[in-house]
């Protein structure tokens, strides 16, 4: 394994539309080290959340605080197990957790869920089967709370 990974940090807060080259960095930092309790892990896919536009600016999300200059975005991400301190995770299984965007990557082993590819594509851990799907469910099903006979539109 290589002694270097890649992460993506914020270079400068946006005012407006974001711009790769302005506003985000490439960098290239020290592979993390497995620690007691930890998952080294290597990124398959990253969410790009509505919310994020709001840390990476100035003002923050309002309910989350503004990015740190020079730190690595943070978001939902679905990996592979490279290596694991803890029996409940063996190389090779597929975890969705809230990491830093770094291609190799530590976090701890409470914070990650096993995905079944079997169930469907891992992706859609992110995606209908993670935060945006849960969220739209439960904001049907317990919050909105549709009756028979009623009519249901729903927009993107």
């Amino acid at each position: 394994m290589s002694k270097t990974t890649r992460q993506i940090v914020l270079r400068a807060h946006p005012d407006g539309v974001p711009d790769a080259r302005q506003h985000f960095e490439l960098k290239t930092v020290p592979t993390p080290v497995l620690r007691d309790g930890t998952l080294l892990l290597q990124s398959m896919y990253f969410s790009v959340d509505p919310y994020l536009r709001g840390v990476i600016s100035k003002q923050g999300a309002g309910y989350m605080p503004p990015m740190e200059l020079g730190t690595p975005l943070v978001s939902a991400a679905v990996s592979r197990v490279l290596e694991s301190s803890v029996p409940e995770f063996v190389v090779g299984d597929i975890v969705a957790a809230h990491v830093p965007w770094q291609e190799i990557l530590l976090t701890d082993s409470h914070s990650a869920r096993k995905v079944d590819p079997s169930v469907a594509p891992v992706s859609t851990s992110l995606g209908i089967l993670g935060m945006p799907g849960m969220t739209a469910y439960f904001g049907l099903v317990h919050v909105g709370q549709p009756k028979a006979g009623e009519t249901l539109v729903v927009s993107a």
